[in-house]
This record gives structure tokens, C-alpha cells and sequence, in this order.
């Protein structure tokens, strides 16, 4: 499924969590629970030893699914599984992994496991013709990502060539849950706004549903990453992980849908 099919007449909600983490079944089981409290648009983390815009939660809990053996193949069987339950899937990662992989068999794999596409978060366009000859050839979304510093003609150059969504960065640093969202962000999207029809997705900081209804007042989808695998992260066991993923999941989508 195309990510382009959820987005209709309201914000989306975009929920993120690494592959393999607390386990690989965990991981699933978590992913689906939190499709079913109201996530719209599934990333799932593929875990990399070393990550450029990941905060200290993202990058402990990849640490700890490496550490256990986690590989390519697993973020591939996860994906099949929560693609099976209608949800939009999107993979979000570093570019190394999947040059090691092999660009053409990412994307082959990607796409019969039902994935949606990949966020490519240290890959630029002007880098990425490889990526966007496979992601064509096999109908998957490419969604690269702006940030405040980016100069116009990089937004334009940017959001030429994705498909999906475009992904805005509201802040200059990396992931993790803020007590503040960004007061850049507006902005950022009104610049993408002025060059694509594109929906304009914000991430970074958004921790709770009082933040999620104030980006979704001005963005089409609000991504939240390090406040749900924080759940998981700072639980005893994966049940209690589960539910207080559930619980933010669902204060999350009622802010994004007002």
C-alpha cells in the first residue's frame, strides 16, 4: 500500500519503531498494537551501529537489537508482517545498510514484503540515482527530508523527487522527545508548501497528544519516534512496554485528529 493512500481529509498520524527491538516477535507484536490504537503510516527503523540524526533513545534501543543479531533480513520479515495488516510501511534508513545489502535486492525485497518505500535521512538527491531508478522501477515512495537551514533552491531540488510525503525536520539536532515543539517548523512547511502539492510531514520532539494537535494544525502528518520507543524502552517487561505504547499511541491520534 502507498503512503499517498492515507492521507485524505485530516492530518495523519506517523509512529516509529526500530526492527528487532525488544526482540524481533516483540518488535511486531509492539508495531501492530500501535497500528491498531491509531498509528496511520508505520517507519520501522532498520538498526545501525552508526546513526547521524538518531538521539540517545532511538540509538539505545538499536544497540540493543544489534547486540541481539539483528539483521537486514529481520527488518524485511517485519515489514511483511505489519504490511499484512493494511497499514502503509515505510523503512527508515542510513544509506550504508543498504548499499551492503545491494540497492536493486533492497528494493526487490522491500517491495514483495509489501513495503511502502524508504526515509532516507543522510542521503541527498543528487546522490541518490541508484535509489530512485530501483524505488521507480518497483513503485516505492521516496521521502527525503528538509531542515530550517535548507536554502530554497534545496527544498525545490528536494521535494522534486520524492513521492509519498515530504519529511521536515522542525529542529537542527536530533531525535527526542522536546518539551517544546519546534517554532521553526510552520515555517519550513510553508516553504515546502510553496513548491509541492506533496503532503508535509513534521518530526522531531513531539512527545505527547497537546504537541501532536499543535503540529497537525499546521502540517499534514505529525511523525513521533523517540516517545514511543521510550515505552518500550523504560518498561519492565515487553507487556507493560505494549501498554504504555498503546496509552501514548492513542493520546497521540486523538491530538492529530482534533
Amino acid at each position: 500500500m502507498t503512503v499517498a493512500s492515507a492521507f485524505g481529509s485530516r492530518p495523519v498520524l506517523v509512529g516509529y519503531l526500530p526492527a528487532g527491538y525488544p526482540s524481533v516477535p516483540g518488535a511486531i507484536d509492539a508495531i501492530k498494537a500501535m497500528v491498531d490504537a491509531g498509528v496511520d503510516i508505520v517507519e520501522i527503523g532498520l538498526p545501525y551501529s552508526d546513526p547521524v540524526i538518531d538521539g540517545p533513545v532511538i540509538q539505545a534501543a538499536s544497540q540493543a537489537a544489534l547486540d541481539r543479531g539483528v539483521r537486514t533480513s529481520d527488518l524485511i520479515h517485519t515489514v511483511e508482517a505489519v504490511a499484512a495488516t493494511g497499514v502503509p510501511t515505510l523503512v527508515m534508513t542510513y544509506w550504508n545498510p543498504v548499499l551492503r545489502y545491494g540497492v536493486d535486492r533492497f528494493a526487490t525485497d522491500l517491495a514483495n514484503a509489501g513495503g511502502a518505500g524508504l526515509i532516507t535521512p543522510d542521503l541527498i538527491p543528487d546522490e541518490a540515482a541508484d535509489w530512485l531508478a530501483v524505488a521507480d522501477k518497483h513503485n516505492l515512495d521516496k521521502v527525503f527530508l528538509v531542515s530550517p537551514s535548507s536554502t530554497d533552491a534545496r527544498i525545490a531540488s528536494t521535494v522534486a523527487v520524492c513521492r509519498g510525503f515530504v519529511y521536515a525536520t522542525s529542529v537542527m539536532g536530533v531525535t527526542g522527545a522536546r518539551a517544546q515543539t519546534s517554532n521553526a517548523a510552520p515555517t519550513l512547511v510553508s516553504r515546502v508548501r510553496q513548491v509541492t502539492d506533496l503532503p508535509v510531514g513534521v518530526g522531531l520532539g513531539v512527545s505527547n497528544g497537546e504537541q501532536a494537535a499543535e503540529v497537525a494544525s499546521f502540517a499534514d502528518a505529525v511523525i513521533v519516534g523517540s516517545a514511543l520507543v521510550r515505552c518500550l524502552l523504560d518498561a519492565e517487561d515487553e507487556a507493560a512496554g505494549v501498554r504504555a505504547l498503546v496509552a501514548l499511541t492513542e493520546d497521540l491520534a486523538a491530538g492529530v485528529r482534533g
